[in-house]
């Protein structure tokens, strides 16, 4: 199976992808029929994909449909693919089912971005809470933005700040020191955060950052714990700062009109497992959150350990996030989102249950 090069165009990606993933799929059937999906996951060299998103298609569904439901799946990085272009290759039909994060997504619908403001919320249950509440939001846009079937909703360990300070003595720094820096982002939302602290916004896909990093492109990097640890971030910054800048919130969707094809005992099996398999993925990034940051600094950790200085919030910087989340991030968002209607519906749910208003 040969893999695909950077992306060029989206047409150059259309077909390469008909090529790497064969034939279209059988038409819809009163019973479940043979089928393979053609499934992109998320990063893979991170957890998500190795223990949970592959093992999911490639192992769990053909044995709950006695081998009737296969996939060819591949992660994002075997595709060569960015992950800002999926969605868009969903509704082409060059792919049948794509997992990624909205905020790569969302430059279609800022609803859609509404699922992660950066800082609104700073604890993982209450994320999961809000994701539950907003999820028939973000289901309508997934199918009117993208002609796309919202299967799952999933976290990443929370987003913190990684930077190289270059003095590993240094054991405090505040978010006002941020002024001036160069931090890699990958959303319009972290980005406005990042601007909120007076530093410059640098765009840079996840598979890229090291290097980026590395050569001075940017001076820190947001990204999950664990991730982070995994892309061995701590081989190119020397510090983590502890503040939580979201939970890279994640989704499964499926081409609708594939969806649409299939027989009711394909879509029941498809419904039940993939609920299970989200309940996983919860578990896994409550875990994985903790472990990420220990396994930068100095351990536990299972495998080496980063040697990253970790730098805790102060109450300060709370209150300058606080600050920056109202008066920048959700105020910047209420304008992108244009409509009365969507900051009323993000109020009545995200804003609700994590205390902040949005107004236009």
């Amino acid at each position: 199976m040969k893999r695909f090069g950077t992306v060029k165009s989206v047409a150059a990606l259309a077909i390469a992808g008909a090529i790497a993933f064969g034939l279209a799929v059988a038409p819809a059937s009163a019973e479940m029929k043979q089928r393979e999906f053609k499934v992109v996951g998320t990063w893979g060299f991170l957890d998500h994909w190795k223990e949970r998103e592959g093992p999911y298609w490639k192992e769990r569904l053909p044995k709950l449909s006695d081998g009737k439901l296969t996939a060819n799946a591949k992660s994002q990085t075997e595709l060569g693919l960015s992950g800002f272009e999926i969605m868009r290759l969903l509704k082409l039909g060059v792919f049948d089912a794509v997992h990624g994060l909205t905020s790569y997504i969302a430059q279609d619908s800022p609803a859609i971005e509404g699922a992660d403001l950066a800082g609104v919320i700073q604890d993982l249950p209450t994320f999961h809470k809000a994701n539950e509440a907003y999820r028939d939001i973000l289901a309508r846009e997934f199918e009117q933005k993208y002609g796309a079937k919202l299967l799952m909703l999933y976290a990443w360990p929370s987003q913190q700040l990684w930077c190289n300070l270059g003095d590993k003595s240094i054991k405090t720094y505040g978010l006002d020191q941020l002024k001036g820096k160069k931090i890699r982002t990958y959303s319009t939302t972290l980005g406005d955060f990042i601007e909120g602290v007076g530093a410059s916004a640098v765009t840079i896909a996840f598979a890229e950052v090291v290097p980026a990093l590395q050569k001075g492109v940017a001076d820190c990097g947001l990204t999950g714990t664990l991730p982070a640890y995994n892309a061995k971030w701590y081989q190119v910054v020397t510090h983590n700062i502890r503040i939580r800048l979201g939970y890279a919130a994640s989704f499964l969707a499926m081409n609708l009109k594939l969806w649409n094809s299939l027989d009711s005992e394909t879509k029941a099996l498809l419904v039940s497992s993939l609920a299970d398999l989200e309940k996983e993925m919860w578990v896994a990034t409550a875990a994985n959150d903790q472990k990420g940051m220990d396994c930068n600094a100095s351990g536990p950790c299972d495998g080496p350990t980063g040697g990253m200085v970790p730098i805790e919030p102060t109450e300060a910087d709370k209150a300058m996030l606080k600050n920056i989340v109202q008066d920048v991030v959700v105020k910047r968002w209420a304008k992108r989102c244009g409509t009365q209607k969507c900051i009323d519906e993000w109020n009545a749910t995200v804003g609700k249950i994590a205390g902040v208003k949005a107004s236009m």
